[in-house]
Order: C-alpha cells, then structure tokens, then sequence
C-alpha cells in the first residue's frame, strides 16, 4: 500500500504453492500455513494478489477432498482477509475424470481500494468487470473464464495418472491486459535415471511441455498480452553434473538387484577418509551427507546447474534468485528448514515472465512503491523452525511492484 508521499500505483503480489501436504495432514498444518500466508499480505498490503497452488486437495485427494471447503472458506471470510472485497477462486476438484483432472487451485484477490477490475471471458471475447466473490470447482472446462488443459498422457507415461497441466486467466488493471497461469510439470519420476544422462530426460519432457504452453498462450485465438506464467514447474539441477561436482574425489559402487541386474544404488565413498559415505542414490533416494551445501549462501553456488529454464531464454525471463532450493523440504512440521534426503534440492516453484511483461516491470522500476524482487520469508514460530509444509510457504516467490500507474 502507498505511503504519504508515495507514487499512486498498483501493488501487485503473485503467489505460488505446491499446498499438497496441507490436505494431508491439515490439523497439523493448515492453520500454521493460513498464518504465514497472512503475515505475507499483511506485510505487503498488496491491491491485487493471486495465489497459485498446486497438487490442491492434497496427493490422496479421494479422501482429502473434504477439507478444501473449509481452507476456502478460511481463506474468503478470515479478518486478514476483509479488506478484499472481491475474489475469483478457480478449483479443479473433478478427481472422478482422470482424463480432464489437474488438481490446480487458482485464487485471485482484489482490494476495496482498486477501483474498475476486469476479467477476460474467453468464449465471449471480452472482458467483464469483476464483482463479489466468486467460487468455481468441478468441471472447470465449462467456464468461460479460464482456460484449462492437462498435458496428454503420452508426455509422460512413466505416470499412469498424472495430474500436470496449466490453467489460465486474463485481467485488465488500469487499462493494462496480463495473462496469469497457473502451471504444474513433470517430476522426475527415477533418481538413477535422471543421473545418467545432461540433461535428463525428464528435463527434456518438461520443456516439451511448457514449450507448449507458450505456444498457446501467444497463439492466434486471442489478442497477445504480457504474461506471468507462475507454479511448480519442477525445474531440477542437472543431476549428473551436481553428483560429479559433489562427489569429485569419492569412488563409485554400483549395487545391483540379485534377479534382474537391475542397477538399485550408487554409493559414493572419499576415497580416502576411511571411505566415508558421501552420497547414496536409488529411485527415490539422495542421500548427501552435508545438507548446509543446499543452504549456504541461498544455494547460490548450485544456480549453475540450474540450466533448464536456459532453453526459453528468449521467451521467458525471471528475477534474480535469493532463496535456497524450494523443493524437498521437510513434510515435518517440526523440521522445516530441513530436505527430505528423497530428490536433490532443487529451485522447482518460480515466477516467470514474458519480455512484454519485463518491459513493463522496468518501465515503472521508478515509480516503485517497494522494489520488485522475491523475498525469503522465515517463520518465526515457536523455535524459528518453519512450521510450513515442506517449506512451500516460506521459500517461494513474494512478488510485489507498483506495476500499473
């Protein structure tokens, strides 16, 4: 929010949030997360924010879905939230038709004070002003609003069910159009398998579909706008050159399974050191002795193998990062600061935009009301140990700029 004396604007603040865990175990944390999420706003008092999750209704949805109404419900009448006037949820809780479901949750929140809101109504091709709180779950391929689409099950078919794919909305500030989407890609389904090759070739499945993603977004049905695509889009470290970089001077053993030769586990010792264990891989195991080398520094020595978004180069930009790995924090709510030794750390949920959307960013970088850049935010509960699910909360993106005059 503007201060005496500060540039009249709009304070835009984009959110995103793999929430699977809290509907696997919401007792334990909803509540801590729901708090967090409002220190957030309370501490940006941003007049127009959208909160992208992913894997919304948890991973064991048939049975978790029943606690989606009241973490919306929370979320649209809390006091934190009473300033805000005006909210569009979009759920995709459609889990009976595996062939359209996305498990993505997108919510988008206007301030009292942001006057003449618009939103783009795809099968009318044209915008309508945005009004009262509205809430749209099921089958979201029915409404007008948005776009949905899960990527074909031949992308990835390691996953028998998988639930990636994108959702889109258009919104009209001050007479400026934007594109928000809300994106979810492909895992890496195997540890061992994506060691073997740079890049892997789960890298090579996620470009492919974000690749597509863009190709809709700028295609011809529609007026091209500025676009934030923003999620989990579980980008990973170039797998092989971590572990050389990592285990320069160890040895290699190579266990395999008794019946089918099946190769089940690499070992790295120190060569010398008594032959100390480094690091153990299996499928879905990434065992390295010294988890500080994820958070020194934000991680800022592993950004060079963060090579994946390098292919999108020309159509993709995002901001510096100054947070360590996003993914895979502790699901722990005692241990938040700490990785599940499952896959190696990795910066998977980011914010990412598109040159005209850059533009716009540093046409304004004057007239700021608080610089654009992503904030690390540590809880400070009970003993300074993030109480959030997987750290999801605390290590993702808080975007907020003055970007409309």
């Amino acid at each position: 929010m503007a201060g005496k004396g500060a540039a009249p604007g709009t304070a835009v603040l984009l959110v995103t949030a793999n929430v699977g865990s809290l509907f696997d175990d919401p007792e334990n944390l909803q509540k801590n997360w729901l708090r967090e999420f409002y220190q957030v706003v309370h501490t940006h008092k941003p007049h127009f924010m959208a909160l992208h999750c992913q894997e919304f209704g948890g991973k064991n949805y048939e049975a978790s879905m029943s606690h989606v109404d009241k973490f919306v419900k929370e979320l649209l009448s809390s006091d934190a939230m009473k300033e805000y006037n005006r909210a569009r949820v979009y759920l995709d809780e459609n889990f009976k038709s595996q062939e359209h479901f996305t498990a993505l949750g997108s919510f988008y929140f206007l301030h009292e004070s942001l006057k003449n809101i618009y939103q783009f109504d795809f099968k009318a091709k044209k915008y309508k002003k945005v009004t009262g709180k509205e809430i749209y779950s099921d089958t979201l391929e029915s409404t007008p609003m948005l776009e949905k689409e899960k990527f074909p099950q031949d992308y990835f078919p390691e996953c028998k069910w998988s639930r990636k794919g994108f959702v889109r909305t258009r919104w009209c500030v001050a007479d400026c159009a934007f594109d928000l989407v809300n994106i979810h890609l492909f895992h890496d389904a195997s540890n061992l398998v994506a060691w073997e090759t740079s890049p892997s070739v789960y890298s090579g499945i996620r470009h492919k579909a974000l690749g597509y993603v863009l190709d809709r977004i700028i295609d011809q049905r529609f007026e091209n706008v500025s676009y934030f695509v923003f999620g989990d889009f579980n980008f990973r470290l170039d797998s092989k050159s971590v572990v050389e970089t990592l285990c320069t001077k160890a040895t290699m053993q190579t266990v395999r399974a008794a019946d089918t030769n099946e190769v089940v586990k690499l070992i790295f010792r120190e060569s010398d050191n008594d032959r100390k264990v480094m690091l153990q891989l299996e499928k879905k195991l990434f065992d390295y002795f010294n988890q500080e080398v994820f958070r020194d520094n934000n991680g800022t020595a592993l950004l060079e193998f963060d090579k994946e978004l390098s292919v999108f180069k020309d159509r993709l930009y995002e901001l510096d990062i100054s947070f360590p790995p996003s993914y895979p924090y502790s699901e722990d709510a005692g241990q938040g600061r700490r990785y599940m030794n499952t896959r190696c750390p990795a910066w998977c949920d980011r914010v990412l935009m598109s040159p005209s959307a850059r533009e716009l960013i540093l046409k304004h970088a004057n007239t700021v009301i608080s610089a654009f850049k992503t904030l690390t935010v540590y809880c400070t509960l009970g003993n300074g140990m993030c109480s959030c699910p997987r750290g999801r909360l605390c290590k993702a993106w808080w975007t907020r700029r003055s970007l409309f005059p």
